[in-house]
């Protein structure tokens, strides 16, 4: 595995090639993984993922669901990859899940606490690296104490989790350097310290100077953490990592999200949110075309020419918005308005869902319940949020990066048509607003 970084403005553009087991693939930067639930995209077979277009060429295995798997992938002794049914694709172990977070206060000097279907599982680094062994990633991340994501977290707790990571992580490449079954793997080294500025950048250094061969930058899922402070300790985090190593990010998906964070440093953030929409029984519906009139192309990109129909739709659209999740970046297609609305899901929009179906016939999928409904919407989310990291690519490669945060952050700031009077998203800001 090798970065590639080309010079552009306010982010690291580039790739990480070399990947795989002829070291054909590569992941174009700054990019995302392709979520999946023990090794399957939510809702989607093999054959309609084909459907997708602009797949990442890594697919992200979450560990509490391979836990469970152990004693057959060890007894299978191919890995993960083959038993999956996905042999040529890049493999990244996450410890966590990041759409089901874990109970708080399990953690302890010895091990780390993971949850599965069968309840708690407790994690020593050697049983970890057991379990690793077993399933043969490309890449995966280090066990590590990243429970201080939860509620205010003491300087004492946060240091607690450093001192805990590094231990866990020392003993892991140990173990590592034993393991001729991990000899093709890379271990991602994970920066704890929760918001206190002082312990995240002790992490920062001292897993740098360990022979890991990239970052996770852990524990900043969740409105734990405000916005600014986010931010600030991102920063200040990828400033003292080298940059000839690749740095991931877990739990941050919202697109205003992932740009802050591209412009702070950040390579590689998880598909997690279109699973999260999907669920909702929403469809993604931002605009990503960043060229002149950012405006009109909010209003093209969803449709809609005139911008009191526009406002009048939305104000509509929350009469009904149910979860309190929805972002200003999708549409609620259970929505009564839908019945009759036989446009497709987005206009302009080139997925399978949108080239055939209407947002009227997924409208009656989802009160139907049909199962047919998550795999559309799936389809659609999914691409369309692959599509937005190739424009993020390529609005770096011609220096428009500030283009598109401003149009993103118009649509975000156009605010979440369900909230309560009065509430505001954590993420929610000027676009031409930085925090350094």
């Amino acid at each position: 595995m090798r970065l590639e970084l080309r010079g552009a403005g306010g982010g690291r553009l580039g790739a990480l090639a070399g990947l795989g087991p002829g070291g054909g693939a590569a992941l174009a930067l700054p990019g995302c993984l392709l979520y999946t639930r023990t090794g399957s995209a939510p809702h989607l077979t093999r054959d309609t993922l084909r459907a997708v277009r602009g797949v990442p060429a890594v697919a992200q295995l979450t560990l509490p669901a391979l836990a469970e798997l152990h004693e057959v992938l060890e007894e299978y002794k191919e890995g993960a990859a083959k038993f999956i049914g996905m042999p040529d694709t890049v493999l990244y172990c996450s410890l966590q899940d990041p759409v089901a977070p874990c109970p708080s206060g399990y953690n302890t000097n010895k091990t780390v606490s993971l949850w599965g279907n069968s309840g708690r599982m407790e994690m020593t680094p050697s049983k970890f690296m057991d379990i690793q062994r077993a399933i043969k990633p490309d890449w995966f991340q280090c066990i590590s104490d990243g429970d201080t994501v939860s509620g205010e977290v003491s300087r004492k707790r946060a240091k607690k989790s450093v001192d805990r990571s590094l231990s866990f992580l020392d003993v892991c490449l140990q173990l590592l350097e034993k393991s001729p079954e991990l000899q093709g793997s890379v271990m991602i080294g994970a920066i704890e310290g929760g918001d206190i500025l002082e312990e995240r950048l002790r992490s920062a250094r001292e897993t740098a100077k360990r022979p890991v061969g990239g970052f996770l930058l852990d524990g900043f899922q969740g409105r734990a953490i405000a916005k600014e402070t986010k931010l600030k300790l991102i920063a200040s985090v990828t400033a003292e990592l080298p940059e000839d190593k690749p740095r991931i990010i877990h739990g941050i998906g919202k697109p205003d999200e992932v740009l802050e964070c591209i412009e702070r440093g950040v390579d590689i953030f998880e598909s997690f949110f279109p699973f999260q929409v999907t669920e909702r029984g929403c469809a993604l519906s931002f605009s990503y075309d960043y060229h002149p009139n950012p405006e009109a192309a909010v209003l093209k990109q969803n449709g809609v020419q005139d911008p009191e129909k526009n406002n009048a739709e939305k104000d509509q659209d929350g009469i009904s918005r149910a979860d309190p999740e929805i972002t200003p970046f999708e549409i609620f297609l259970k929505d009564k308005r839908y019945q009759d609305d036989f446009g497709p899901l987005l206009e302009g929009c080139t997925c399978y869902c949108c080239q055939r179906h209407t947002r009227a016939y997924v409208h009656h999928l989802l009160v139907t319940n049909e199962l047919l409904a998550g795999v559309l919407l799936m389809m659609h989310n999914f691409q369309h949020y692959f599509s937005f990291f190739s424009a993020i690519r390529d609005a770096l490669r011609h220096n428009k990066l500030d283009q598109l945060k401003k149009l993103i952050f118009t649509q975000a700031l156009q605010g979440p048509t369900n909230a309560k009077p009065g509430q505001k998203s954590q993420w929610h800001g000027s676009p031409h607003h930085a925090t350094p």
